[in-house]
């Protein structure tokens, strides 16, 4: 560890005085008020909440039994010795969600909450999430009543978790706390699922604020959000989950693991969704009506049956089922049947295709109930707590918020499933079901797991190991008319290596995609950002080269950008939209390293050599000058 933080503390005086202080403007980047502070709030992912016990459970034949209080996820010490009673504490009863007889949980709260989940010397880092990210706010001096989290139990449904915690009304007040506290607007930080919270909290605020004022409370509480890692339009890896299990790389069967993902609500909030398919306005319905209840129509344009794959690189789920059925089934799985059993035998098996549409709209989970106990529990909870739900159907495609700020943030180019092959296997529930085959985007092309050819639509590039490209880069749709696209180095440069290309047109609803090169050995971070965009409002996208779906909170690179971009749009000698992204140099003495082709400290003019006892290696004794106080008026 390096110990020279207090060396450039008058460095770190200025960041935190530019940081957190606010000045008037006009623009659509900036806030009004004269030294107002922003604040910070975390919405985090799938899985990425400590879950706490709220029962006293005997375990029998083991040592350790479950109290009030104690971790459960996660606690891998009691997963390994209990796993029963563990599994008592994480199932939900998978119709009405609510918690096994013996034993429920809860999410814990705070920061400490989100950091690790597991914590301890070996487990802490292996389950560390927002921990980094933490470590860069105190380094910069953050103040500790600036960052809050907002966990919630990331295994309920949207509804279920305004019903049972009132998580929506607790998060409209943590807003309003923080304006209170700090005197200015939050920064919203999530992270994968948390971005699907972040929406439906946006479309119930409509239903819990006058008409007239919803914008106005938006732009007084939302300086900007930060959507990272956001699966637009669902992920394959979901349907995956529900029919042979994610063990999240604990040490549990996949049958168990596939039981307890089941009887979460929340196992269909990630479903691919196809991008043509829309239900109606729950807003103007609520006051046509008059009342919130009742069934909205889904419907999918033309673009739907006129494309393959509902705008997917290729069907999500191609399966082997034992028998045939009538036409009775569902009208849907009934057409697809008459076109696969064509000449064929009763009984003898087939094999059928699914779009994204087909699975999110419940064709798929439809044709396997005969042979899959937990389609019809997956059915119930898509009916009641999606396509049912009064607020939003979150299976369909995400309009722009009306946020003043909007920074899109995601990785690419990483080996991403895109779909499968299931057959029977032979053995009884949970494990009545065996992958054949797996199908990839690998940067812009399709390969599967067999090396079959594989036929389809494969996207520019690849998505982050977790949400394909397509899914991810949905936001793209969000950018304005022309777009200016700036291609850069990760690591520190001198921009010699900066491409760009200014005032690209921009199709309403469409990607955009760079005419630049790359260098094989660099890894490139491309920026999007709006050229002519809403009066008042800012979009722009960050892809980020070789970064992983759950790795890229803890990534140097986008903190880097995100002290960056958030400290230029608060300096009122700013002269653009969006950071400069000409040059890279150091900001911490982390930043800075030893260069042995020159035998000195990289970056001279912004790093020297100055040894602190308990350096081991040379490296750690370059550090951050005294005079670098004025490093930032590069970034302006």
């Amino acid at each position: 560890m390096k110990g020279g933080h207090v060396v450039g503390l008058h460095f770190v005086f200025v960041l935190i005085l530019l940081l957190l202080t606010a000045v008037n403007g006009d623009a659509g980047g900036d806030f009004t008020g004269h030294s107002s502070k922003l604040s910070g709030i975390i919405i985090p992912g799938f899985a990425s909440t400590q879950l706490r016990a709220w029962s006293i459970l005997d375990c029998p034949y083991s040592p350790l039994d479950f109290n009030p209080l104690d971790l459960v996820w996660l606690d891998t010490t009691k997963l390994l010795s209990a796993v029963n009673c563990w599994l008592k504490c994480m199932l939900l009863e998978p119709y009405n969600q609510t918690d096994h007889p013996e034993c429920k949980s809860r999410p814990d709260s705070g920061l400490s909450a989100i950091t690790e989940l597991d914590p301890g010397y070996i487990t802490g880092p292996l389950s560390s999430v927002w921990k980094e990210w933490l470590k860069w706010c105190i380094e910069f001096g953050i103040e500790a009543n600036a960052i809050l989290a907002v966990p919630y139990d990331w295994r309920l449904p949207p509804s279920k978790l305004e019903e049972r915690d009132l998580y929506f009304h607790k998060l409209k007040l943590t807003f309003e706390t923080a304006l209170k506290l700090r005197g200015g607007p939050s920064l919203v930080f999530a992270h994968s699922l948390g971005n699907n919270v972040f929406r439906y909290f946006l479309e119930w605020l409509k239903l819990e604020i006058a008409p007239k004022k919803y914008i106005q409370w938006l732009d007084d509480h939302i300086h900007a959000y930060f959507a990272v890692g956001s699966p637009l339009l669902g992920s394959p890896e979901t349907v995956k989950a529900t029919l042979s299990g994610h063990a999240f790389g604990l040490p549990v069967s996949e049958g168990i693991a596939r039981s307890m993902f089941n009887s979460f609500g929340s196992s269909i909030w990630m479903m691919p969704s196809s991008k043509y398919c829309r239900t109606d306005n729950a807003y103007w319905k609520h006051f046509s009506s008059g009342s919130r209840k009742g069934h909205m129509a889904y419907h999918c344009d033309e673009h739907e049956f006129q494309s393959n794959y509902s705008g997917w690189p290729t069907n999500i789920i191609n399966i082997e089922i034992p028998s045939p059925r009538g036409d009775e089934a569902y009208p849907s799985f009934g057409e697809i049947a008459q076109a696969n059993l064509s000449g064929m035998e009763c009984g003898f098996p087939i094999q059928l295709s699914f779009s994204a549409r087909e699975v999110s709209d419940g064709t798929f989970f439809k044709a396997i109930e005969d042979y899959d106990p937990d389609s019809q529990r997956l059915l119930y909870q898509l009916q009641k707590s999606y396509h049912g739900d009064p607020v939003l159907n979150p299976l369909t495609p995400w309009d722009r918020p009306p946020l003043k700020n909007i920074f899109c943030i995601y990785g690419i180019d990483m080996k991403t499933e895109v779909g499968y092959y299931f057959a029977p296997s032979g053995k009884p529930y949970p494990d009545n079901w065996i992958i054949t085959d797996v199908i990839y985007e690998i940067e812009g092309f399709l390969g599967s797991r067999s090396g079959n050819t594989v036929e389809g639509n494969p996207s520019a590039v690849s998505g982050d190991e977790t949400v394909p490209y397509n899914s991810l880069s949905w936001c793209k749709t969000w950018l304005g008319p022309k777009v200016n696209i700036t291609r850069a180095p990760q690591s520190e440069h001198d921009g010699s290596d900066v491409q760009v290309q200014l005032n690209v047109e921009h199709q309403h609803e469409a990607d955009v995609l760079p005419n630049m090169t790359r260098s094989p050995r660099v890894k490139y971070i491309t920026y999007y950002e709006d050229s002519e965009s809403l009066p008042g409002k800012r979009t722009a996208v960050w892809e980020l080269d070789k970064t992983n779906h759950r790795n890229i909170v803890r990534s140097p690179v986008l903190m880097r950008e995100l002290w960056l971009e958030m400290w230029h749009d608060i300096h009122p000698e700013k002269k653009a939209n969006f950071v400069t992204k000409a040059k890279r140099g150091p900001l911490r003495d982390d930043d800075c390293y030893w260069d042995y082709g020159k035998a000195r400290c990289a970056w001279p003019e912004h790093c020297e050599y100055r040894y602190i006892f308990g350096d081991v290696h040379l490296g750690q004794s370059c550090r951050l000058r005294n005079s670098s106080a004025d490093l930032l008026l590069h970034y302006v």
